[in-house]
């Protein structure tokens, strides 16, 4: 009988599993697809020539992670890479704002834009690098973050940290405007918060894209050479290395509570699988609460709460493999392993408030990937491998474009999708669409098929906006890994601090566990 079972395979089951095998525990660890990774795994069935990564692909927090530094998951031979530029974002008027690889030369692109918004940048920049340290480490904890909280306050003097969170609550459009005189500065920080679900007008989205454009400035965002595949090949590695057992096609369909315990699971073939100490559960919130654990094991007001459970926006993503490069009007954006497709920051309102009235937004915000730029191993010299997504709302209920998309998602509505996706990046690179040799279309449906933690093709677990958040995560009150099962632990995105790949839910349920044991003894 193992100490542990974890259910699921993604990047927060495999840390979890990780950290209770290195403390020596015996682990299992369930996933009901064929193959490990979640939203962590790459393919070659773009072109067998090409590697695509399915889901994710770039990962500042990854790098940014204690949870994930802690494992030198480079000893089982994790490698990173990074493009020459780390974010690239065109203009109408034939100009590109640029993140580049350090914050005095992205100052300097700035600075071409409006004087002094250089030294603006930087400002934000010195801000990050003070509290940079103690940032993290709250993040990545389970909340609240008392010690790093501590160490905080003690850095910041009262009016310091009250202007500090000032900045982290206002809405993007709101920091730019007060911060910046040029457009670039601006669209930089209001493109990296829709890496999250959050619109300019969001609270809380100025400090998101000020964390991820900082996150930028300071470890790029890097990618596993060869694929992103490679950082769950590692994680399976070192957990086998410590004993752990990795299952796969083992669907679980319950988690068998007696005596208000958690005391194993059951799989879709009818095993059941014992755990004598704790199960740990890299699945959404909704799925865990949902089906996995039968109700009357669960208060009213929990079940009450789901109820309002809010997932991030559905996604639409394209793969390409092109026979060349991209041909960018903006000649910046060619040596950038992200691009951002829009006009401005009113592009981006139009955007998500498209997707708030349940309509298919006619002129998509694309986030756009060039992986044989960040990593030249993905494809053959002269070519590359390249990626796009945009959102959709998750129930359509109308088309801002002349499709007449309703959210069906069958073949014609998919190829109508990937083609207006298409013709945007036309827009900003014309020649584009010559340059495909094979594509493949993964519409919200598809995504979740082949990931069910990614539910209509939502990929954080559930909303960033702040009622979702801390304390609010993934429901009022929680917060926390623990459940109101005893031995059952919340691994997922759906639990704080959320999404992207970092580790730290699952990292924060094994530590939850492991000091439940210590307390018992």
């Amino acid at each position: 009988m193992p100490d542990a079972v974890v259910i699921g395979a993604g990047p927060n089951g495999l840390v979890a599993a990780n950290l209770l095998a290195a403390a020596g525990w015996s682990v299992e660890v369930l996933e009901a697809q064929p193959e490990p990774g979640g939203a962590v795994r790459s393919d070659r069935r773009v072109h067998p020539d090409y590697v695509t990564d399915l889901f994710s692909a770039f990962y500042p927090l990854a790098a940014a992670s204690p949870v994930i530094g802690g494992l030198d998951l480079q000893e089982e031979g994790l490698r990173w890479s990074r493009a020459p530029r780390v974010l690239a974002h065109p203009l109408p008027d034939g100009r590109c704002a640029v993140l580049e690889d350090g914050a005095r030369d992205t100052a300097a692109g700035l600075d071409a834009f409006a004087e002094g918004d250089g030294a603006a940048w930087l400002e934000l920049y010195a801000t990050w690098d003070r509290v940079r340290r103690d940032v993290l480490d709250a993040l990545f904890t389970p909340f609240p973050p008392v010690r790093p909280g501590v160490r905080l306050a003690a850095r910041l003097r009262a009016a310091e940290g009250l202007r500090l969170a000032r900045t982290v609550l206002l809405p993007v459009r709101r920091l730019g405007e007060e911060r910046f005189g040029g457009e670039a500065a601006r669209i930089l920080l209001a493109g990296t918060a829709l890496h999250a679900d959050l619109g300019p007008e969001a609270a809380g989205s100025g400090g998101f894209g000020w964390l991820m454009s900082m996150l930028g400035q300071t470890y790029g965002f890097p990618v596993p050479v060869g694929g992103a595949g490679a950082l769950t090949t590692a994680l399976v590695r070192r957990l086998e290395r410590h004993g752990g057992v990795l299952r796969c096609g083992e669907r679980v369909t319950e988690v068998v509570v007696r005596g208000g315990r958690a005391v194993g699971v059951r799989t879709a073939r009818g095993e059941a699988v014992p755990a004598s100490r704790a199960v740990l559960a890299d699945v959404s919130a909704p799925a865990l609460y949902g089906g996995l654990v039968d109700a009357h094991h669960l208060p009213g007001r929990l079940l009450d709460d789901l109820r309002r459970f809010q997932w991030d926006f559905a996604t639409f993503k394209v793969d390409w493999a092109l026979n060349g490069p991209v041909p960018w009007t903006a000649r910046e954006a060619s040596t950038a392993g992200t691009v951002h497709l829009a006009e401005g920051v009113d592009g981006l309102t139009r955007f998500t408030a498209q997707i708030a009235m349940g309509q298919v937004p006619d002129r998509p915000f694309l986030l756009f990937g060039q992986m044989s730029t960040a990593d030249a191993t993905r494809s053959p010299a002269g070519t590359e491998a390249a990626w796009a997504y945009t959102h959709v709302p998750h129930r359509v209920k109308g088309d801002a474009g002349e499709d007449g998309l309703t959210g069906r998602w069958d073949r014609g509505e998919r190829e109508a999708m990937a083609d207006r996706m298409e013709n945007e990046v036309e827009r900003w690179a014309p020649g584009f669409r010559s340059r495909i040799r094979a594509r493949r279309l993964l519409a919200p449906p598809t995504i979740e098929s082949m990931d069910a933690n990614l539910s209509g093709g939502a990929i954080n677990g559930g909303t960033a906006s702040a009622h979702q958040q801390l304390v609010f995560r993934p429901t009022p009150g929680t917060g926390r890994p623990e459940t109101p099962v005893r031995g059952l632990y919340l691994a997922s995105a759906s639990a704080h601090p959320g999404g992207g790949v970092h580790g730290a839910p699952g990292a924060n349920a094994a530590r939850a566990a492991l000091r439940r044991r210590l307390r018992r003894r």
